[in-house]
């Protein structure tokens, strides 16, 4: 399928059709509630809506699951990035409890809808094994072990090491009753029971304001036509209909991740975790693919690891990262033939490690929104389904409060005073020169950021010669992009804005195209 978040391609992408949708919106219409994204967590809430007999819309300006969510490793977990001892220190012992709860309510909801709807995306059960690197103290697992099991999570246990054939990992945290699915497969099911069920899913559509109010909310898209509803849901990874609440407390990072060919069934069918900063995550996909020579078919399993993470548009070493993934896969797992994907994504980490999902803060009540993945994206955004499908019913939910998006958690300042100190700091590149000195520098289907006198200019050589150039401001809050030479892409290094090689923004929260070099 195509995707509009970057030129790599990720192993869903290889292995998914185009997922059906109504096309572009062509004239205004009305709805019980609109969903800006078409991501997991919109096509979730929509899917939850209609079943519920809402009038559902939902609006992406890419294709369904063309965002983060085809470039996830689609874990589903229990297991928190953030580890539940520092869960409970930032949100209590109840926090933790709900965190854990909702989590696993996410993994049974995913099961219990692919089993309704029949859809055929290769969920599995299986468990999941937390390690440190050799030789550190496994105090932390130990921490981990107490504080999950205060949080409800009885049945993790530890045990002597992961399966893990050719490494021995030590001691690990057992986590059973995970999972993992195919996300592209999930989404064109949950597309096919939205639409039976009276909703419409508009793609190719971007929203270009949306604004709530006291009777109806109303989203204009670029295409002129308007949409209105009673609440509308903005999923669109990062909010792209405010500039600062939630932006101030959450940071954009790239992760990486490859896919390794190794023969079937040489690595247990398992997800894994270690605890280093930034931290690996693995698990298995099974192959079966067409030989073009002689038109068999062979079956492998890709080995699907990830890490290497760093703030987004802050490093400009994406190959240097793909070697230490490779490096440190090729360390425990020998059995690796060959690398068959190389891909990147962004996640939104919460500087309190939950995410953000429910009312909008300083906006109208029937402005909803999810974000703040904090890794865990498939996950939270099939709470975000739970969870807003029921303030927009009315009903309560106990997870409501450890998720509002107006919370203040006090014990978190001083992530918060990092994380905006951080920003700060990028608004130096004002002063600074440019990547290169002269345009002539710059090598066809390479970008690079040169100074015009106070200007600086976001410079494009495409494959022809031809050269493209933008202000190299980002549309949200001004800072300056850096180029991406492995997505070819725009990245923003203070709020996670992104841009592709002609400056269209395909990620927020900028909500249009960088300006041309003379402001338009």
């Amino acid at each position: 399928m195509e995707s509009d978040s970057g030129q790599t391609t990720s192993v869903w992408m290889a292995s998914s059709e185009e997922i059906p949708s109504d096309g572009k919106l062509k004239e205004d219409t009305n709805a019980d509630v609109c969903i800006v994204g078409a991501g997991i967590a919109g096509m979730t809430t929509a899917y939850l809506l209609a079943r519920e007999g809402k009038r559902v819309v939902v609006l992406d300006d890419g294709p369904i699951g063309g965002g983060m969510t085809s470039r996830t490793t689609a874990h589903l977990v229990n297991a928190l990035d953030d580890r539940f001892y520092e869960l409970e220190r930032l949100h209590g012992e109840k926090g933790a409890r709900l965190a854990a709860e909702s989590h696993s309510a996410a993994i049974d909801r995913v099961e219990a809808i692919v089993k309704e709807e029949g859809i055929d995306c290769e969920f599995e059960r299986l468990d999941g094994y937390l390690f440190v690197p050799p030789n550190e103290s496994k105090e932390q697992l130990e921490d981990e072990l107490k504080a999950a099991h205060r949080a409800g999570l009885t049945n993790i246990e530890m045990v002597d090491r992961a399966p893990i054939k050719d490494f021995d990992t030590g001691k690990a945290l057992r986590f059973p009753g995970q999972g993992q699915f195919h996300p592209l497969k999930y989404l064109a099911g949950l597309a096919r029971a939205i639409r039976r069920d009276g909703g419409q899913i508009f793609t190719g559509t971007h929203a270009s304001k949306i604004e709530g109010g006291k009777s109806s909310a109303r989203i204009e898209t670029k295409g002129g036509h308007v949409v209105t509803a009673d609440a509308v849901v903005v999923a669109t990874n990062t909010p792209i209909n405010d500039r600062f609440a939630i932006h101030t407390k959450q940071g954009p990072y790239i992760t990486y991740v490859i896919g390794a060919r190794i023969p079937r069934g040489s690595v247990v069918r398992a997800l894994f975790w270690d605890t280093p900063d930034p931290y690996h995550y693995l698990r298995i996909e099974s192959i079966t693919a067409k030989i073009k020579d002689t038109g068999e078919t062979e079956e492998y399993d890709l080995l699907i690891v990830g890490g290497e993470d760093h703030k987004t548009g802050q490093q400009h070493d994406a190959g240097r990262r793909f070697a230490a993934l490779e490096r440190w896969t090729r360390t425990r797992f020998p059995m690796i033939e060959e690398i068959e994907f190389q891909w990147s994504g962004q996640v939104m980490e919460p500087i309190d490690a939950l995410a953000f999902i429910g009312r909008n803060p300083l906006d109208e009540d029937n402005v909803l929104i999810a974000t703040g993945d904090s890794g865990n994206g498939m996950t939270h955004g099939t709470i975000a389904g739970i969870l807003l499908t029921d303030l927009i019913m009315g009903r309560e939910n106990e997870w409501a409060t450890v998720y509002d998006p107006t919370r203040k958690t006090l014990r978190a300042l001083p992530e918060f005073a990092s994380e905006n100190l951080n920003v700060a700091a990028q608004y130096t590149d004002y002063v600074t020169g440019g990547d290169v000195d002269s345009l002539s520098e710059i090598k066809p289907g390479e970008g690079a950021i040169i100074r015009d006198g106070l200007k600086k200019i976001a410079a494009y050589r495409d494959e022809s010669g031809a050269l493209h150039e933008r202000s190299a401001v980002c549309v949200h809050l001004g800072c300056i992009v850096a180029w991406n030479s492995k997505e070819k892409s725009w990245d923003c290094p203070c709020h996670g804005s992104r841009y592709d090689a002609y400056g269209k923004v395909f990620q927020g929260p900028a909500n249009r195209n960088l300006d041309s070099v003379d402001g338009d």
